[in-house]
């Protein structure tokens, strides 16, 4: 099958495609578009939200005046109430005027005031008169200050309540001060009520926040005047009322969240003179620092007086709390314009990978079928395409050959016509579908070859699809077997021959190991019945007739006695070596640890060994057969001790190691006499030893039955020595699972 492979981008500097060109301009395209709708958008809900603030701002700065001028036309009221009260008295006593104040209650509506008062319009002729008469009503001395002759005397002659301060002030010449004269001229020439500038009041200590002062005129008889001068003319004085702008204003403007600062000039003059000026009382003092978001002046003309008001909103964060919202809205229309555009990229680069894949696809589809075509043709197996019908539809040369017909006369041929025997109906297995269907089906047939002998061949019938509007259901695939069928036959002729081969084989070694059972049997009850008699006459020969033989007769005659016991015990370590090899394993889980623990205590019962240390590592498992690994370990470790018999500290040394191909191996080792390792491979066979008798004692039987014993359970056995260094016996065992699978 044909692979396809993702495309791969240019990395030479070559140009790239240009749908490529045209998905990155029309990205870039949507990104811009989107960022300019986004931006437009939020600028347009930005100014809408500005607009908004600001006409709040300015509907509140402009209720705050509009408060102002109500409240300064309050105090107006009050006093052209007390003017009144002049209008109907001539002029109204101390206590009536205290009366009129108290009925105000200045403290509770007007606490921003600090007194109501009257001051009279004296002209210098006519003050000590004013004197006495202030004298004879029982009011006591009228001193007016600051003293000074002056043309005209405006002296406070009643001012409640009557606190220490404003009780300090009865007297005052407040014509003598140009800001108070000013107001109080103005106020008589024109007949209106007016307000002076700012003032420092009296009693108030230095550095206090300015006062103002309102004044309404009170004129003889009541009269209407007409002009400046019949209003001096008929001029008696002023009610007036001192107020402090600080908490005027303050209890004016109260806590309104928008405004941070507030502050008022005086224009009426021109230059502009400082009123009142608020600092933040709305936020903190890093909040004051930062520009307001508006500003609004509000310009109040009223008694006379021209104010300039300029407020300062609080910063645009607290001002206009919902542009965080918009700065918000902002950053995800531009994450989602960007968002936007990255899915137009990769739309555009997905088309692009997906016309490549496309084109690659239709490539690998025209290589596939040449291949096909060229598979069909130059096979040496035969193939055909069938229909529904099970007809040949195509059939390759190979096929003409095996049927002995011309490749295109095939074509239309019912297959199964091809065949002498019977097998699997075809056309039913091509028109049967589903997940239970065999997807290929495998069958041997008989082919009838024109001109020629039958044929076998081998078959696979597979389902295949068809091209769009082709009637094509299978391959068939037809390999000529005849040969291989005839060589099989020959094959399993002779396996039966080797069968029987190996049956007589079987039989004639079954014989062989009973004829070794029996020579066995021979030396254990034959050959022991002359050794008995050998060893029973020389022991009875030693006792009876000793004291007659002489010292080399009785030397010989021991001679005979040892070699007769050697020989019985190379029968027994023969006998021993006969039942190995024919005993049954019966295998399980061996604890290692314990049956050597077992052998060292029978050998040192049997010999003490003063001064042997051995060392038994805990825990060495095996699967195996439990008696003959008792052998095994009774063999390695009596050699063990006998071989290091000599030494000053003998050592035997039971443990196990990883050994190679990740096996595990247990080994024996001492610090003995050890042997040449070039003679390793002799230790193993019967009868052959490296020392001498009168060296060590032994039959050469041990190591070899060790061997056996390891051979029988499938594992391995090694030795390493070096003479005077000890030796190091190493054997594994196959694990359970290996034990089995052997089996």
């Amino acid at each position: 099958m044909s692979e396809t492979r993702a495309p791969v981008e240019p990395t030479d500097g070559r140009p790239r495609p240009l749908s490529l060109q045209r998905g990155h301009l029309l990205a870039v395209g949507v990104l811009v578009f989107s960022l300019l709708v986004t931006f437009g958008t939020w600028e347009y809900a930005r100014e809408k939200e500005i607009r908004a603030a600001q006409t709040e701002f300015v509907a509140i700065t402009s209720d705050v005046a509009s408060t102002i001028s109500a409240r300064l036309e309050n105090y107006e009221i009050v006093l052209k109430g007390g003017a009144a009260l002049f209008a109907s008295v001539d002029r109204p006593t101390p206590l009536q005027w205290q009366a009129y104040a108290e009925g105000m209650r200045l403290g509770g509506r007007f606490p921003s005031m600090s007194g109501l008062g009257y001051a009279a319009y004296v002209r210098h002729s006519r003050l000590p008169e004013l004197q006495l008469e202030w004298k004879d009503a029982g009011y006591g001395l009228l001193d007016v200050f600051p003293r000074g002759t002056r043309r005209f005397y405006g002296p406070v002659l009643y001012l409640e309540p009557r606190t220490p301060v404003n009780v300090a002030a009865v007297g005052y010449d407040m014509m003598s001060d140009a800001v108070r004269h000013r107001a109080m001229s103005h106020a008589m020439e024109t007949g209106q009520t007016r307000m002076s500038g700012p003032v420092h009041l009296l009693g108030d200590p230095e550095g206090s926040p300015p006062g103002l002062l309102l004044y309404v005129p009170i004129y003889r008889n009541g009269a209407i005047l007409r002009t400046p001068a019949a209003r001096r003319d008929a001029m008696r004085g002023w009610v007036y009322a001192p107020f402090y702008v600080d908490h005027f204003v303050k209890s004016t403007l109260g806590d309104e969240p928008l405004v941070r600062r507030f502050s008022i000039h005086d224009v009426t003059q021109g230059p502009a003179v400082p009123v009142f000026a608020s600092a933040s009382e709305n936020g903190d003092e890093a909040a004051g620092q930062e520009p307001p978001a508006f500003t609004h002046v509000v310009v109040l003309e009223q008694f006379g007086r021209r104010w300039r008001m300029q407020f300062e909103s609080v910063p645009q964060a607290r001002a206009i709390p919902r542009l965080t919202n918009l700065y918000s809205a902002l950053a995800l229309g531009i994450f989602a314009s960007i968002l936007l555009s990255t899915i137009v990229w990769a739309l555009a680069r997905t088309e692009r990978r997906a016309r490549q894949i496309a084109r690659r696809m239709t490539e690998d589809y025209q290589r596939s079928e040449q291949r096909f075509r060229t598979a069909m043709q130059y096979s040496a197996i035969g193939k055909a395409l069938l229909d529904s019908d099970g007809c040949i539809v195509e059939a390759n040369p190979a096929l003409g050959r095996i049927v002995g017909l011309d490749p295109g006369s095939l074509v239309g041929v019912d297959f199964e016509s091809l065949f002498e025997d019977e097998g699997p109906d075809l056309k039913e297995w091509l028109a049967s579908e589903g997940a239970d269907a065999e997807s290929v089906k495998r069958s041997t047939r008989r082919l009838h070859r024109a001109g020629d002998l039958p044929r076998h061949v081998q078959l696979n019938c597979a389902r295949v699809p068809g091209n769009i509007g082709q009637d094509v259901r299978g391959l068939i695939q037809a390999e000529d077997v005849t040969e291989r069928i005839l060589a099989e036959a020959r094959v399993h002729a002779l396996n039966r021959t080797l069968e029987a081969r190996v049956m007589a084989r079987t039989r004639e070694l079954s014989q062989a190991n009973q004829e070794l059972e029996a020579f066995a049997y021979s030396i254990s009850h034959d050959l022991r019945a002359p050794l008995r008699a050998i060893d029973g006459f020389s022991r009875v020969l030693a006792e009876q007739q000793g004291d007659r033989l002489t010292d080399a007769g009785r030397a010989y005659l021991a001679r005979v006695r040892a070699a007769t016991g050697r020989m019985a015990d190379l029968i027994d370590a023969l006998l021993t070596m006969s039942r190995l090899s024919r005993v049954a394993i019966n295998p399980g889980p061996v604890d290692l640890s314990q049956l050597a623990r077992e052998a060292v205590d029978e050998l040192e019962t049997a010999e003490q060994r003063p001064g042997l240390e051995v060392r038994i590592e805990p825990g060495l498992r095996a699967w195996g057969d439990a008696p003959l690994l008792r052998n095994l370990l009774s063999n390695l470790i009596g050699n063990a001790i006998k071989f290091s018999a000599g030494r000053d500290s003998p050592r035997v040394e039971i443990g196990r190691q990883d050994g190679p191909g990740g096996t595990v191996e247990f080994f024996v080792r001492d610090n003995g006499a050890g042997f040449p390792q070039e003679y390793a491979g002799k230790l193993f066979r019967p009868f052959q030893r490296l020392h001498g008798q009168d060296e060590f004692s032994g039959h050469g039987i041990g190591l070899a039955s060790v061997r056996r014993i390891v051979e029988r359970h499938g594992g391995t056995l090694r030795a390493e020595g070096r003479v005077d260094h000890g030796a190091t016996f190493y054997f594994s065992l196959p694990d359970q699972a290996q034990a089995e699978a052997a089996a």
